[in-house]
């Protein structure tokens, strides 16, 4: 395991996570905030291909091209937003998130390779999730922000993205959960150490910061965001969006780091 991996699957997630969102939010927050978005995106996708660990089969490579297929995409989609070729722009999106996705399954099934079919899935399950409330939490609060820039804007859009956010956080709970009992109750003495085991042991605190911090934080951050957003507050809402993406961020950080480290996908 290498800080570089853990960089790289934790900043290639939150790059197609935030290219996941690009359809999500409505025109109206207008040219300037997809045109962000989309350069944020592509920018972390880079450099999260400049920490690229060397690909060991033919599954990381797959993963690679994928995910520069992705870079790809959202970098034209970038540079042609609000400047014509409005034509062509679904099919940008639709090969940046295409790419995306496919890199990301791609890159669980390198990371679980050596495993069986149900911890494959698992893997899979918890990338998605993972890139999913990346996204939304990144792109909630950007949204959030850009009520200074058009004040006029409909807090429904604030309000629709807060719910995707949620619900990108109840399924990243609930495959956390599956990963943790599944781990627990397949264990077989011989084996190494077994999960139980870790999660009670002094590196342990490395696993129950990540369920503070990155799950028990989202969920009731997400949740004051919403009660904030129905009020139509987007000022405080946008406020406790910075504090609830800074939880997501160390959670994920921490999933990628607990992953590499045990082969647990939490």
């Amino acid at each position: 395991m290498s800080l570089s991996a853990v960089l790289f699957l934790f900043l290639a997630h939150l790059g197609v996570g935030i290219v996941f969102t690009l359809v999500l939010v409505s025109r109206e927050a207008g040219v300037k905030f997809f045109r962000f978005n989309a350069g944020l995106a592509a920018i972390l996708i880079a450099v999260a291909l400049a920490f690229r660990p060397p690909a060991s089969d033919s599954l990381s490579t797959a993963a690679l091209a994928a995910l520069a297929l992705s870079e790809l995409g959202v970098v034209v989609y970038w540079a042609t937003v609000g400047r014509g070729l409005a034509s062509i722009r679904p099919v940008l999106v639709a090969l940046a998130v295409g790419g995306g996705t496919l890199a990301v399954i791609l890159q669980a099934l390198a990371v679980a390779s050596q495993r069986s079919v149900p911890v494959q899935a698992l893997t899979v399950a918890s990338f998605l999730s993972s890139a999913a409330m990346l996204g939304g939490a990144c792109t909630a609060m950007i949204l959030g922000h850009w009520y200074l820039v058009i004040p006029s804007m409909q807090v429904s859009h604030l309000q629709s993205i807060v719910k995707v956010h949620i619900a990108s956080m109840v399924v990243r709970v609930a495959v956390v959960g599956a990963a943790v009992l599944f781990a627990i109750a397949t264990w077989q003495p011989g084996f190494g150490p077994s999960f139980r085991h870790y999660i009670l042991s002094v590196d342990g605190v490395f696993f129950w910061q990540r369920v503070l911090f990155g799950l028990g934080g989202p969920a009731l951050l997400s949740y004051l965001t919403w009660e904030t957003a129905k009020i139509r507050s987007t000022q405080s809402a946008t406020g406790i969006l910075y504090v609830d993406f800074f939880t997501v961020v160390v959670g994920e950080v921490l999933a990628k780091y607990i992953l590499l480290a045990t082969r647990v996908p939490v």
